[in-house]
């Protein structure tokens, strides 16, 4: 497997040991183990970052574990694993954090449903750009909203030649909208990302839920 080359950006250490528990704990540890032994990170293997939020997680070492995923499991197995391991990731780690604490009060869950979600997603894209060195922005059109992002960790010196491939991304922003909606799911797709040559990786959420 191609080694990706240092970024000097980072994820910080909670959100990288929730990434790789997420992975454990749908492959089991051998599982974690074998994939990053082939992503050249052996050294995680038993040994994940400790869980604070200093940031000190390259962008490169997590799209390199990303890449192993759809190398060791194909396109497909690999790309519904990331999109799992997103969903997993926000459950374990952003629903109780900092702007998206509140959710759960009684004056958010009477708000209008597009109103929740606008809450939402500019929460989560928020406490990205705070909290690691990706910037992470939201803008509203007609009948969707646009989550975008500048140095994306997931594909972070990856090069493809067809389609896009942060689809832990797209777990995340699943299971965020599902939990601020109280239990709707929503049409996401990845309509630019950087590893096909784009600018940024952008995302378009419809508003109208499929559920």
């Amino acid at each position: 497997m191609k080694i990706i080359p240092e970024s000097g950006y980072y994820n910080s250490n909670k959100f990288a040991r929730i990434f790789l528990e997420s992975i454990q704990e749908i492959t089991g540890k051998n599982g974690v183990n074998t994939v990053l032994n082939y992503a050249n990170l052996s050294a995680l293997a038993g040994n994940f970052p400790p869980d604070n939020l200093d940031r000190a997680f390259d962008f490169a070492h997590f799209s390199m574990i990303n890449q192993a995923l759809e190398e060791i499991y194909g396109n497909r197995g690999g790309r519904g694993l990331a999109l799992r391991v997103g969903r997993i990731t926000f459950d374990d780690v952003l629903k109780d954090y900092g702007a998206l604490a509140g959710v759960g009060d009684l004056a958010f869950r009477v708000l209008p449903l597009p109103k929740k979600i606008s809450i939402g997603l500019q929460a989560m894209a928020k406490i990205f750009s705070e909290k690691s060195d990706q910037i992470s922005t939201v803008d509203e059109v007609d009948d969707s909203y646009v989550y975008t992002i500048e140095r994306c960790p997931v594909c972070w010196g990856r090069k493809e030649e067809e389609n896009p491939v942060c689809f832990y991304i797209i777990g995340l922003l699943q299971e965020g909208l599902h939990w601020v909606s109280g239990g709707k799911e929503f049409r996401i797709n990845e309509s630019k990302c950087i590893a096909l040559g784009d600018d940024v990786c952008e995302f378009i959420i419809y508003k109208e839920p499929i559920q």
